[in-house]
C-alpha cells in the first residue's frame, strides 16, 4: 500500500531536520547519508525517494531552519514578526549572540555553524545560505526602519556582527576567549541599535 503525501511530507521532514541537526554537529563532509537515515530511523533505501542526492538534502537543510529552529528561536526570543521594531531587533541581537545560542550546537543557525562548509559547497546550497541571511537582514531593516537612517547599511553591519561574532566564537578552544569575542560582539551589536533609537 503506498504511503500516503501526508506521510511522505512528515517523513521528508523528519529527515530534513535530522540532517540539519548532524550537519550542525559535524559538517558536510562527516556526515553521510546512512548516518542520516539511521537517526531518523529509516532505510537508505528510503533516502532517494525524497532527495536526488546529499547535496540537494544540505540545501533543504540550511533552507529549513528559517521556518523550523529559526521560527522557534524567535518565539523564544518573543520577537513578534507581524510587528517589528527597534525593541524587536534589540531582542533579536540579544538572544542570537546570547550564550545559550552559542552553546546550542544542535539548534545553532547555519550562518555559525557552517560556513566554511557551504563556502565550498554547490550553488544551490549557497544560495539556501544566502536567502537564509537575506531573511535576517530583512528582519532587521524592518525593525530598523522605525526611525529615519540608513536602515539598510545598518541592517547588514548588524547581520554581520553577529554572524560574525558567534562563528568566531564558536571556533575557540578557549571558552574565556569565546566569550570575550561573544559579548564584545553583543555590546557593539547592542549600541549600534540603541544608537539607531536617538
Amino acid at each position: 500500500m503506498p504511503y500516503s503525501s501526508e506521510h511522505k511530507e512528515k517523513t521528508k521532514t523528519k529527515i530534513v531536520e535530522v540532517a540539519r541537526v548532524l550537519f550542525n554537529k559535524h559538517g558536510f563532509h562527516e556526515v553521510t547519508i546512512d548516518m542520516i537515515m539511521a537517526e531518523a530511523g529509516l532505510t537508505r533505501g528510503g533516502f532517494y525517494n525524497h532527495f536526488p542526492n546529499k547535496e540537494a538534502l544540505y540545501s533543504a537543510a540550511v533552507a529549513s531552519f528559517l521556518n523550523g529552529r529559526g521560527a522557534q528561536w524567535r518565539r523564544e526570543a518573543g520577537i513578534n514578526e507581524s510587528n517589528l521594531d527597534l525593541t524587536a531587533v534589540a531582542q533579536m541581537v540579544q538572544s542570537y549572540l546570547s550564550a545559550d545560542h552559542l552553546g546550542d550546537l544542535e539548534g545553532q543557525c547555519p550562518m555559525v555553524a557552517l560556513p566554511s562548509d557551504i563556502a565550498r559547497a554547490s550553488p544551490s546550497v549557497k544560495q539556501s545560505f544566502q536567502e537564509l541571511l537575506e531573511a535576517m537582514v530583512w528582519l532587521l531593516e524592518t525593525g530598523l526602519k522605525e526611525r529615519e537612517g540608513a536602515s539598510r547599511q545598518k541592517a547588514l553591519s548588524l547581520a554581520a556582527l553577529c554572524v560574525g561574532g558567534m562563528t568566531l566564537a564558536r571556533t575557540l578552544p578557549d571558552s574565556s576567549l569565546a566569550e570575550e569575542v561573544r559579548s564584545a560582539a553583543f555590546q557593539t551589536a547592542t549600541s549600534m541599535v540603541v544608537s539607531h533609537s536617538t
